[in-house]
């Protein structure tokens, strides 16, 4: 049989055989994501601001927007400000340079993320970053499930000037977030 005639032939036997599962499926799941989460369009000047230990975060979405799915902000950074190395026990993260350079520490692993460039922290593993070179940087971060937003909101109530270590140590650590 050639390449052709097997495409449809095998294609029509499949959809008999699929499409009926899937059309169920996908009713149930559209069915539940519209009953717990609207739709949502966010403009690059908004979003909540917090200052976050010198981290200028902007987010875009919350727990709340998302069904609990997942959370996303803007990090707005000066050079030499960054994250020292911690490890998530309950969210991962996605990293995504949108301007400027960003050293980023995965897993003991080190590399300089460019525009466009991506890292993925799982959680339970070590990460940290740091903006490097002379410009502010600004990074999308995204972390799954949502909830990590509920301590930077208390961190970002901290006063300002030198952080209290301890302080900030132990408001990650109700967070499931420890420094290594």
């Amino acid at each position: 049989m050639d390449r052709k005639n097997f495409i449809k032939t095998s294609g029509i036997g499949l959809s008999l055989v699929l499409i009926p599962g899937m059309v169920q499926c996908q009713n149930s799941n559209t069915e539940e994501l519209t009953n717990s989460v609207e739709p949502k369009i966010i403009k690059d000047s908004e979003g909540n601001v917090l200052n976050v230990i010198g981290d200028i975060q902007t987010h875009k979405l919350l727990g709340s927007d998302t069904g609990n799915q997942i959370v996303e902000w803007v990090d707005n950074v000066e050079p030499g400000v960054g994250i020292p190395p911690h490890v998530h026990t309950l969210e991962d993260e996605i990293f995504r340079v949108v301007k400027g350079q960003i050293e980023i520490m995965v897993d003991g692993n080190v590399t300089i993320l460019n525009e466009g460039d991506v890292a993925f922290a799982p959680k339970n593993i070590p990460h940290s970053w740091k903006v490097v070179g002379t410009e502010k940087a600004k990074m999308i971060t995204s972390a799954f499930p949502a909830g990590i937003e509920h301590m930077f909101q208390e961190l970002a109530k901290l006063p300002e000037g030198p952080p209290d270590f301890e302080k900030v140590t132990e408001i990650c650590a109700e967070h499931g977030i420890r420094f290594i």
